[in-house]
């Protein structure tokens, strides 16, 4: 009996033991040299019976980047979309646009050992052709801040939840034009969640 007693307390002591040491070292989140693969996908269909209009939306936005301590990171972010829209089965609207750029993000307020919140600068090259038959391109370059967060469902791999910009500024061109400067803020990015947030996935390497 008293042998079992004794084993019973050792393993309560390793037990607990092993609990102190993954709260003082939490295994979830990002360390220095880590790399990571971020992105989401996005589609959207529309068919109207009533004017016999069909919409497809298509964005696949994917991101890499690599920590260059615990709290900073630098990468590199694509994005691509197109959209069209027929009438009566005849093409009617076409849109196909591009994203290349580079971000600097940190992670600044952790919510237990899963949750970790960021703030991102990006800024890159746009380019949007619209049009069916004489498309029209649009070049230029844009910039902002935005929110963001991850949370951890196992060590390597997240759901990121992107909040939108809340802060923006683009500078555009269309063939034969003057460019366009445009600068926004938006500062309640929290009350439309589901509005403005893009979910995906990250995993870290």
């Amino acid at each position: 009996m008293k042998k079992l007693v004794l084993s019973l307390v050792a393993v309560a002591a390793i037990g607990f033991t092993a609990n102190a040491q993954e709260t003082e070292k939490p295994t979830f989140g990002f360390q220095e040299t880590n790399v990571f693969v971020e992105g989401n996908i996005g589609f959207n269909s529309k068919n109207d019976k009533n004017t016999d209009e069909k919409k497809n939306v298509f964005n696949f936005n994917p991101k890499v980047g690599y920590m260059l301590s615990d709290k900073f990171a630098v990468g590199a972010s694509f994005e691509v979309g197109s959209a069209n829209t027929k009438v009566d089965g005849t093409k009617t609207a076409k849109v196909n646009s591009f994203y290349g750029g580079v971000f600097g993000r940190y992670y600044f307020l952790e919510l237990g050992q899963r949750f970790k919140t960021y703030a991102e600068v990006g800024v890159g090259y746009a380019q949007v052709k619209d049009g069916v038959k004489d498309a029209v391109k649009t070049k230029g370059m844009a910039a902002g801040l935005n929110l963001g967060m991850n949370y951890f469902v196992t060590k390597n791999v997240a759901i990121s939840f992107n909040l939108g910009d809340v802060i923006s500024y683009s500078s555009a061109k269309k063939d034969g034009g003057k460019a366009v400067s445009e600068f926004n803020t938006d500062l309640n990015v929290f009350n439309n969640f589901f509005d403005t947030a893009t979910f995906g996935l990250t995993y870290k390497f």
